[in-house]
């Protein structure tokens, strides 16, 4: 296994197939794309909730998504809407949902990106609350790993969520279970208008895996071959019983907190120094130079994501709102007219239930032992030096009845009123 902390340098060399890397440019090109048309429709007011750029960490969401498999399951925050485009989330969806539109995946009740796919594509919704999806995914972790599945499940973080008690708590409770997760945490340089350097005092957020004695990982997030190849290092680990791992992606926020945040607060020389280091025009110059990508290759990938964003766009304009009566529809789930999602079993069922699945209460805990209570039960650890005496057979702790002794022969007690009488006398 890889040393924690480890940082992985510059990867953009030729270690995948050509397919791959054309895709990780498509994704990257198409979650650019998509963000710059809603901007648009945002300032034509016909985006009803916040607007929150991705703009410079687009290689991030691609590149770790990208690392999945089909059946792993992600959770994406605000920022990571090329994490959802790579899972197989059309544009539309996410035009709909942003407009709040009765075609969209929450049927226009909701106005951000709070919608998720649990039956096909394994999606978890986004929760405000942030670092709250850290325990919910080493949860479904854990639990599909009970189901006898082979999965990894994914989140992110930013450096201001990793300041939250969530984030430590979740990522204990990951630790501890092993759970096949793995965590991007984003260090974007800025938690709204707090820097970094003003939030922990340490250079490396990666540097807080070790607490909980897990691997991390720090990786250029501005390089998205080396991103997906740190991802996909760590999610074979996580698959193989390695897990949790923690990759901090070092990266900028171009854009402020959301569309109304001018970020004026971020030093010129800074914004100017990151801009230089866009992924999407770092990336085409690698792949001129490799002869992966050309103009005519170029073109007709720009070509296909304008013919399919002017459709969906046009689609989620045209689509209606939802009506005042489903107002009061879908506010509770009520079983299978809700939903109707099962457990996939991949093993026996018999495996993790009794008899089977019966274990001794008892924790054997190196250096300590095992012992018995004083009422000859299990106890969970036997603490101190002293052994636990040994349990006698049933037959030998058998109590004895003792021949009962005759009482001796107790005076009554005189009446209160003689006894004082014959004191006077």
């Amino acid at each position: 296994m890889s040393a924690p902390n480890e940082r992985k340098e510059s990867s953009m060399s030729k270690q995948l197939t050509r397919q791959q890397y054309l895709d990780l440019y498509y994704y990257m090109r198409l979650n650019r794309a998509v963000e710059d048309t809603m901007v648009k429709l945002f300032r034509q007011n016909k985006i009803v909730g916040g607007l929150y750029s991705s703009l410079g960490q687009e290689g991030i969401s691609v590149g770790t998504a990208y690392a999945l498999e089909k059946n792993d399951w992600l959770a994406p925050m605000i920022r990571n809407i090329g994490a959802l485009l790579v899972k197989g989330v059309p544009p539309r969806d996410i035009f709909t949902q942003h407009m709040a539109k009765y075609t969209s995946p929450t049927l226009g009740k909701d106005g951000t990106s709070h919608f998720g796919d649990l039956d096909k594509l394994h999606i978890v919704s986004p929760i405000s609350m942030l670092g709250d999806l850290i325990p919910v995914m080493a949860g479904v972790a854990i639990g599909s790993r009970y189901l006898g599945q082979k999965i990894v499940t994914m989140t992110w973080i930013g450096d201001g969520g990793s300041s939250t008690g969530v984030f430590h708590e979740g990522l204990n409770f990951a630790a501890t279970q092993k759970a096949p997760f793995v965590l991007i945490l984003e260090n974007n340089q800025w938690a709204y208008s707090t820097p970094v350097r003003r939030q922990v005092p340490i250079e490396n957020l990666a540097d807080r895996a070790k607490a909980y004695g897990i691997a991390s990982y720090i990786v250029d997030g501005n390089d998205p071959v080396a991103v997906y190849a740190t991802a996909k290092e760590a999610v074979d680990l996580a698959r193989a019983g390695e897990g949790p791992i923690l990759i901090e992606a070092k990266t900028f926020r171009r854009r402020g907190h959301a569309q109304h945040d001018p970020a004026e607060y971020v030093p010129a020389e800074q914004r100017e120094y990151w801009e230089k280091r866009d992924p999407i025009t770092l990336y085409e110059k690698f792949l001129t130079a490799e002869k992966i990508l050309d103009a005519k290759g170029k073109k007709e990938i720009e070509d296909k994501i304008n013919t399919l964003l002017e459709k969906d766009r046009e689609f989620a304009e045209n689509s209606p709102f939802p009506p005042p009566e489903l107002a009061s529809q879908g506010v509770y789930c009520t079983g299978d007219d809700c939903h109707k999602i099962r457990p996939k079993w991949e093993r026996p069922i018999a495996e993790v239930t009794p008899p089977k699945s019966s274990v001794e209460p008892v924790w054997t805990v190196e250096g300590f032992g095992r012992g018995k209570t004083s009422s000859r039960e299990n106890a969970p650890i036997h603490f101190g030096d002293t052994q636990p005496a040994a349990e006698e057979p049933a037959a030998k702790t058998k109590s004895v009845a003792k021949p009962a002794t005759k009482a001796p022969a107790r005076k009554s007690a005189p009446a209160k009123s003689a006894a004082r009488g014959k004191a006077r006398r």
